[in-house]
């Protein structure tokens, strides 16, 4: 005989079910520039492309903070902007198996530290073409930062970069009548 207030037998089921839906066919969809992801993708390229310009601009380009300043803003400028591509013609859904939002992680994780010293490195610099790269390069380590942190989230949810992942989860239990009311 069971315990009062205890049953005797207790069965748990759990069923986990994953639907995938993507579509891979490769097609332009300008939308995606008006989500937050592609606003951010946006900002990080133009200011990515106006900072490189201001540092050309200056007479002390040559110099090694100008230097560095000019790789990271080109190396931010050249993968975001083809990544933004990818997202604009649908090519990271269509080849949804490779993943795209641990990449994109790291990259923005990575280039928000590394923008961050560029923008130190170029106001150390007493020149007016070094200011406003530092204003766009700082403004990029923001854009960046936001990214990496909805790129994060994104990763521990398990979901897609682009496309759709529907987890459902069903519980059910199963325990004898309880004896004695």
């Amino acid at each position: 005989m069971a315990e009062g207030g205890f049953p005797g037998q207790h069965t748990t089921t759990t069923t986990v079910t994953s639907s995938t839906t993507v579509q891979t066919n490769i097609r332009f969809d300008p939308s995606y520039v008006k989500t937050i992801p592609g606003i951010l993708k946006v900002v990080q390229v133009v200011c990515s492309l106006i900072g490189f310009i201001c540092i050309q601009c200056s007479y002390l380009n040559t110099a090694r903070k100008g230097v560095y300043f000019s790789w990271i803003s080109m190396i931010a400028f050249w993968f975001t902007g083809i990544l933004l591509g990818f997202y604009l013609f649908h090519i990271v859904e269509k080849f949804y198996k490779i993943p795209w939002l641990k990449i994109e992680f790291v990259f923005t994780a990575l280039w928000t530290v590394l923008y961050l010293i560029a923008g130190i490195l170029a106001v150390t610099v007493h020149d007016n073409s070094h200011s406003a790269a530092a204003f766009f390069g700082f403004t990029a380590t923001l854009a960046y930062a936001l990214d990496a942190f909805l790129k994060w989230r994104g990763v521990r949810a398990g979901g897609l970069a682009q496309g759709s992942r529907v987890v459902s989860k069903q519980t059910t239990s199963v325990a004898p009548p309880r004896e004695g009311y």
